[in-house]
């Protein structure tokens, strides 16, 4: 026993010295919505259940490993032939039922709540936006304004928003951890999610299903604004935005990294790929070698590029293969990410 104290004494402080370097910025424990925040509240029931057994079973662990220990006095002893005990067996039977039942009536309650409106939002009219994936950037709609975006999206704050997802390629998992949680987009299929943010700010999403080398950079900004911003930015989109042409979109559906691209047209006037007779897009050449890792294209978002002249619009605006070798992450971060989709 004397040779285990080193060791026992080690690995605590081992832990502790491992666990202090992790981060400690847990999205998932800071919702900024109600969707989210209802997310995160079944989550801490869940801990607190689960915490509860554990200190109840290594509680119980520690006292019969104390208590029946042996000692001088009972080096001898034999325990007599026991036949089971009926109270103990419904007990330790009845407890797990107990818990399980704790669990599911919460789960399933706040499963179905998230497929509605926010209780707090309920007289407010939702924003329907068209969700599309494709490897690997999202794209999304918004049919009513007549606007598309590619790796981002703006919304209004203290506004309920309907995303109605679906994918041009390969199935795709839509989750911004702020906000809301995660769901499935798979092509010809359509599902739907709802979030709302509760104040102005910057909210990063990503794609958080395994498929392809992409994948992993598939994140885009959720940038949540005041009203007067938000209209302000719709309006400033539909003066400035260029059109956007069946041929380009085609080019966008290619798997390739984007920047941020903005339109004021949407490609739901052609396809909808939630259709189940709707076309395929898929691109299998691009995936013979397997792990096409596509191009990235050093752009500011397309529609503030008006001054530029029109052979720079070119090479910026539409991605020739010529512009887009040899880039740093640090590049990559400062196309997009910081500008908000203003």
């Amino acid at each position: 026993m004397k040779s285990l104290k080193p060791l026992l004494v080690f690995l605590p402080l081992s832990l502790v010295l491992f666990l202090s370097g992790c981060e400690t910025n847990m999205v998932v424990f800071e919702p900024q919505g109600p969707v989210a925040r209802s997310i995160t509240e079944l989550i801490n029931w869940s801990l607190i259940w689960m915490l509860i057994v554990v200190v109840v079973v290594f509680a119980l662990f520690a006292y019969i490993i104390w208590k029946y220990r042996e000692k001088p006095e009972n080096m001898d002893y034999e325990p007599p032939e026991e036949h089971g005990s009926t109270l103990l067996e419904v007990i330790w039977t009845g407890i797990p039922i107990l818990i399980v039942i704790a669990l599911t009536i919460p789960t399933v309650k706040t499963l179905y709540s998230l497929e509605e409106i926010p209780e707090t939002l309920e007289e407010k009219e939702p924003i329907t936006i068209h969700v599309t994936a494709a490897d690997w950037k999202w794209i999304f709609s918004y049919p009513e304004e007549g606007i598309e975006t590619v790796n981002y999206v703006n919304i209004p704050e203290d506004t309920p928003v309907l995303f109605k997802l679906t994918s041009a390629s390969t199935m795709q998992s839509f989750w911004v951890p702020a906000l809301a949680g995660q769901k499935y987009a798979m092509a010809k299929m359509e599902t739907e999610l709802y979030l709302a943010a509760d104040n102005p700010g910057s909210y990063m999403g990503k794609n958080s299903n395994f498929n392809g080398r992409g994948y992993a950079e598939m994140e885009f900004e959720v940038l949540a604004q005041t009203q007067s911003d938000y209209d302000e930015w719709v309006k400033e989109v539909k003066d400035t935005a260029p059109k956007l042409t069946e041929d380009k979109y085609e080019e966008l559906l290619k798997p390739t990294h984007l920047g941020r691209l903005t339109f004021n047209n949407t490609h739901l006037a052609w396809v909808d790929h939630s259709d189940i007779n709707s076309k395929t897009y898929t691109n299998p050449e691009l995936y013979r070698y397997h792990g096409y890792q596509g191009k990235t294209f050093e752009e500011e978002d397309n529609y503030k590029n008006a001054d530029d002249d029109e052979e720079e619009s070119d090479d910026h605006g539409h991605g020739h293969e010529d512009s887009h070798s040899g880039h740093s992450d640090e590049e990559d971060d400062s196309h997009g990410g910081d500008h908000h989709g203003h």
